[in-house]
């Protein structure tokens, strides 16, 4: 197949797009962020119905179709629920397939590897890669020809912190099954990315932040561009993956950490 000579845009007007942990955070922001681009946003979020309203808002406020939708991906119980749910907002919109699958949700660990126990292992890897993996595979008959599938790692799989074993290792895990997928995927035209942030000042990372100035010097101090990340670092990198510019990148990590460990 000869590849078009027109040069492609980062405009995703018509466009549908599935963000897991939109309502806050990270997943907020690339909500916001391919709204912004022109796709209309479905997000999922546990329990804080309220701050997903408040992003819907935001985002029908911006011209553009967004639902909110429960979900608990603790494990795969309630992923079949999610898709039936999902195809009935598409099929709101009148649209027969989504374009884009932004698999963000993810809970964090501080815990030395001698400290953890097999409920926490369990606990983490459930949301962390189980539920991405199994998500994903229930959704690709659902996705475009030509769509795009993102996840959200961490700089943790290159760089190793005291007390981020297991979150590191199976973000580490993530990274690499994008790569899988872009194989197994590429036939279709669909691309496969991580995009792997580096220490962010957001609510996922407060326990390990708030009122520790010293952890807070210290990330600075090894990170090249001399601050931590916040959100708006993230969606935009994940809205230009999502876009035609980006239709040669696939099965990629892709670090937003501001230069951390260099």
């Amino acid at each position: 197949m000869q590849a078009s000579t027109t040069a492609p845009s980062t405009n995703l007007r018509h466009k549908t797009a599935l963000v897991t942990g939109g309502s806050r955070g990270i997943g907020r922001d690339i909500a916001l962020r391919l709204a912004e681009a022109g796709a209309d946003v479905i997000l999922t979020y546990r329990d804080r119905s309220d701050a997903a309203a408040e992003v819907v808002e935001q985002l029908r406020g911006s011209d553009r179709r967004a639902e909110a939708v429960a979900v608990d991906l603790t494990g795969t119980s309630q992923i079949a629920s999610l898709v039936e749910r999902v195809t009935s907002v598409l099929a709101s919109w009148k649209v027969n397939a989504l374009d884009i699958l932004v698999n963000n949700a993810g809970v964090s660990s501080h815990q030395a590897f001698a400290s953890i126990t097999e409920a926490e292992f369990d606990r983490v890897i459930d949301i962390n890669f189980k539920s991405v993996v199994f998500l994903t595979q229930a959704l690709v008959p659902q996705l475009a020809d030509g769509g795009r599938i993102i996840a959200i790692g961490s700089g943790l799989s290159r760089f190793s912190m005291p007390g981020r074993s297991l979150y590191g290792s199976l973000k580490a895990a993530v990274e690499r099954y994008m790569a899988y997928l872009a194989t197994e995927l590429g036939p279709r035209g669909i691309t496969a990315n991580a995009i792997s942030p580096g220490a962010l000042d957001t609510d996922f990372n407060a326990a390990a932040l708030k009122d520790n100035p010293q952890m807070r010097g210290y990330l600075e101090s090894v990170t090249a561009l001399g601050r931590l990340g916040v959100a708006e670092d993230v969606g935009g990198v994940v809205a230009m993956l999502c876009s035609p510019a980006a239709r040669w990148i696939t099965g990629q990590r892709i670090e937003v950490s501001g230069g951390m460990f260099l």
